[in-house]
C-alpha cells in the first residue's frame, strides 16, 4: 500500500468522513475461511473503524447473495488502528476460489483525514453516499466509483490440504498490470493463480504486492509511487502470511525515472535476496522486459540509449550472477526477434513499457512451475 494523494479517481488525501468505502479484492488461493487486513500504515491519526464487512462481489458495488459476513475484531465490532499500523479481523467462514473478488467494505464514523491507499486498482470499487453502507446487499449507496482501493490491505485465505505457502510477486506497475483490462484480473500474477489452479496437489497461494512506479532503490515523490522496495520489504514481503518465496521484478523506474546504473541495482537486488534468504525465503529473479520506444511517454532514461544498456547490464547479472534461486526470463519472453530493445508488437499494449493483456499472459507462461513447486 501507498501513501496519501488525492486525484479525481481517488480521494485519499482529503480521506473519508461518515462514509463506507468498498473495496474489490481478488484473492490468490482457495480456501473456506479468510480474514481481512486493514491498514493505517500512511495515515496521520489513529483510525476509528465502525463497521466492516466481507461478501463475494456481485455485479458492480452490489454484493453476491447470502455471502454478506460481518467482520469483528477481538470479538468486536468496531476498532481502532494507530497511525502507522495494521490490523486483522478475526476470522470468518466464507468459501472462496483463486481469483474469487470480495467486496470489502469499511464503514468510518468521523473524519478519517489521510488514508492509506493503492493508486491504481485494475478494478473498481466503490465509495458510499454518507453513511454505514456496509452491510447494504445493493450497490444504489455506493455513487462513486474509484480506481484505487482504500483501507484494506489484503485477504488472508486459511487453507486446507491444497495450501503451500505464498508466493509474494514483488514489483511495478508491470506486476500491478498496467494497461491490462479493468476488472478483468489480467495482470500476470493472476495468470499465474490460473495456471497453478489448474494443478494436482498443494500448490501456493499469490499474494501481489507490486506499487505502480515503484523503485527498488528510492523512496519516490509524490509518495503514491510508494516507498522503495528495500524499505517496504518486511511490510509487504517478509511479514506477509505463511510467506515462503518471493519473484521480484522491478528496476525499470530506477533506470527510467532516476538514472540509476545497473551496478547499484544490483546492490539492491543483492540486499532484498540476503534479506528474504535469512528468513529462509527463496527468491527468483525476474529480467527487466523491453522499454525501447517509450521514451516519448515517459521521458527520462525510459527507452534511451543509456537506458536499454543498464536494462542489458541488469539482465545479464540476473542471468548469470547465480545470486537467485532462479531466474524467469520476461525480456527473453516479450522481446521483438527482429529488434530486441523492442517488446514485440503483439504483446505491446501500445507505450512500449507494459504489456497487454497478451503480454501479461505471456510472462505468467514463462514461469517455470516446477521450480516454484521445488522445495
Amino acid at each position: 500500500m501507498e501513501g496519501s494523494t488525492s486525484s479525481a479517481a481517488c480521494p485519499s488525501a482529503e480521506g473519508l468522513s461518515h462514509q463506507t468505502v468498498r473495496n474489490v479484492v481478488t484473492t490468490g488461493a482457495a480456501g473456506r475461511r479468510i480474514r481481512v487486513r486493514l491498514t493505517n500504515s500512511f495515515g496521520t491519526s489513529t483510525l476509528h473503524v465502525g463497521h466492516a464487512t466481507v461478501a463475494r462481489q456481485g455485479s458492480g458495488a452490489s454484493l453476491e447473495s447470502g455471502t454478506l459476513r460481518e467482520l469483528t475484531f477481538s470479538g468486536r465490532k468496531s476498532a481502532d488502528i494507530p497511525a502507522g499500523a495494521e490490523l486483522f479481523s478475526d476470522p470468518v467462514n466464507l468459501s472462496v476460489r483463486g481469483l474469487s473478488r470480495l467486496s470489502v467494505s469499511v464503514y468510518v464514523p468521523g473524519s478519517t483525514g489521510p488514508v492509506t491507499h493503492h493508486n491504481l486498482g485494475m478494478q473498481n470499487s466503490f465509495i458510499s453516499s454518507a453513511g454505514d453502507h456496509a452491510a447494504a446487499d445493493g450497490g444504489t449507496d455506493y455513487p462513486t466509483t474509484t480506481t484505487c482501493m482504500m483501507l484494506v490491505d489484503g485477504v488472508d485465505v486459511v487453507r486446507g490440504h491444497g495450501a503451500d505457502g505464498t508466493l509474494v510477486t514483488l514489483g511495478d506497475s508491470i506486476t500491478d498490470g498496467a494497461a491490462s483490462t479493468m476488472n478483468a484480473d489480467h495482470c500476470w500474477p493472476d495468470y499465474l493463480v490460473r495456471r497453478l489452479s489448474r494443478l494436482p496437489g498443494a500448490v501456493p497461494a499469490v499474494a501481489n504486492a507490486s506499487i505502480s512506479s515503484n523503485e527498488v532503490l528510492v523512496d519516490r515523490v509524490p509518495v503514491y509511487f510508494g516507498i522503495s522496495a528495500l524499505h517496504r520489504l518486511d511490510r509487504d514481503v517478509l511479514n506477509q502470511s505463511g510467506v515462503t518465496s518471493v519473484i521480484l521484478l522491478e528496476g525499470i523506474n530506477d533506470i527510467g525515472a532516476a538514472g540509476a546504473k545497473a551496478s547499484d541495482l544490483v546492490s539492491g537486488y543483492q540486499e532484498v535476496i540476503a534479506r528474504a534468504h535469512a528468513r529462509g525465503l527463496k527468491v527468483y529473479g525476474g529480467t527487466l522486459v523491453p522499454f525501447m520506444g517509450s521514451n516519448g511517454r515517459f521521458g527520462g532514461e525510459y527507452g534511451s540509449a543509456y537506458g536499454e544498456q543498464q536494462r542489458q547490464a541488469a539482465n545479464e547479472w540476473i542471468r548469470t550472477s547465480h545470486a537467485f534461486d532462479g531466474v524467469i526470463d520476461f525480456d527473453k519472453a516479450l522481446r521483438d526477434p527482429a529488434d530486441p530493445a523492442y517488446m514485440l508488437p503483439a504483446y505491446d499494449s501500445g507505450d512500449h513499457l507494459h504489456p497487454g493483456d497478451l503480454g501479461y499472459q505471456v510472462m505468467a507462461d514463462t514461469i517455470d512451475l516446477g521450480m516454484i513447486l521445488r522445495k
